[in-house]
């Protein structure tokens, strides 16, 4: 596999991982080596009145050099309506070309939902049909986009962001462990606005012997710098290889700001594979919702437009 295939690869792995993390039930493997997903999107996740399954399937060439194709899968979705939405997804592409998308087309469309369930017109009639006979349901035109690029390192000193030094140890908590074939997955979170912080977080966490003997302690930290609106953000794999630059992927899907998240594995001598990311991903994921660090969709989608701006701090040989 060429150096450049095997990029793509793991970038859309750690895309595919992120997406299945965020929305959990909704998001449908339906062909995993030819990498073609569905996620069901609703105007209400309890009480949906218009809902849409979008379907994408990810070429080898993505995100690189050839675009994710797509299809919109809804009874309803007709005509100028269909139209109007493409376009939407399209202008989306256009102004994130380098980026990452997925997460933006998903979010597009359930605010699209939401503003066409505030109208007084009713919801369809085929609005008590089950799941298999709405996505049974095509008549659909495809169309193209591509996401995602890395994002380009400002050289900037951290000094110039934080005035005040600030040395307060930040509150710890720490999320519902998860086990499988006897490994186990804890997740630790911490509010933090400097590097100082990060190391304190750290330095805590490891003054307890049990997290001390983790295996692995990933992490990944994102601080959002008001003055130069960038972020500075760094992640850690502590041998887990790959496993925290998945991490903070997730972390920028999620836009999450001025937090760490450190999650511990101990290995219980089973292989677990690509699982163990999952796992990994869904601690983090698990504890940011909970600790209400998740903006809204509508803010989320926004502000993943607008801030593209990024700065990684440089690597710490402590742990």
């Amino acid at each position: 596999m060429a150096e450049g295939d095997a990029g793509s690869d793991q970038r859309q792995n750690e895309e595919i991982e992120a997406m299945a993390a965020i929305y959990g039930e909704e998001w449908c493997v339906i062909d995993d080596c030819a990498k073609i997903f569905c996620i069901r999107i609703s105007d209400d996740i309890d009480d949906p009145k218009w809902t849409l399954c979008l379907q994408v399937m990810l070429p080898n060439e993505y995100p690189g050099t050839a675009p994710p194709i797509y299809q919109l899968n809804a009874p309803w979705l007709k005509g100028q309506e269909r139209a109007d939405l493409s376009n939407s997804l399209e202008e989306i592409y256009i102004q994130n070309i380098g980026e990452s998308i997925l997460y933006l087309w998903v979010e597009k469309i359930r605010d699209v939902l939401i503003q066409k369930s505030q109208l007084t017109e009713p919801g369809p009639d085929v609005k008590k049909k089950t799941e298999e006979e709405d996505v049974e349901y095509e008549e659909d035109v495809i169309l193209a986009c591509q996401p995602e690029n890395p994002v380009k390192a400002l050289d900037f000193d951290t000094s110039e962001n934080r005035t005040i030094e600030i040395e307060e140890l930040p509150p710890i908590d720490h999320g519902i462990p998860i086990t499988d074939r006897r490994s186990t997955f804890q997740a630790h979170l911490a509010p933090v606005v400097c590097p100082k912080q990060v190391k304190m977080v750290l330095s805590k966490l490891y003054e307890n012997k049990k997290i001390a003997s983790a295996t692995h302690n990933i992490y990944a930290y994102r601080i959002y710098c008001e003055d130069k609106q960038t972020f500075l953000q760094d992640c850690e794999d502590d041998g887990e290889t790959a496993a925290g630059g998945r991490l903070l992927h997730l972390m920028e899907i999620l836009n999450v700001r001025n937090v760490m998240v450190v999650v511990s594995r101990w290995y219980g001598g089973i292989l677990l594979g690509p699982d163990r990311f999952k796992h990994i991903n869904n601690c983090a994921r698990n504890i940011l919702v909970e600790k209400n660090y998740t903006n809204s969709p509508e803010e989320s989608s926004k502000a993943l437009g607008k801030n593209k701006k990024v700065r990684k701090d440089k690597k710490r040989s402590e742990h």
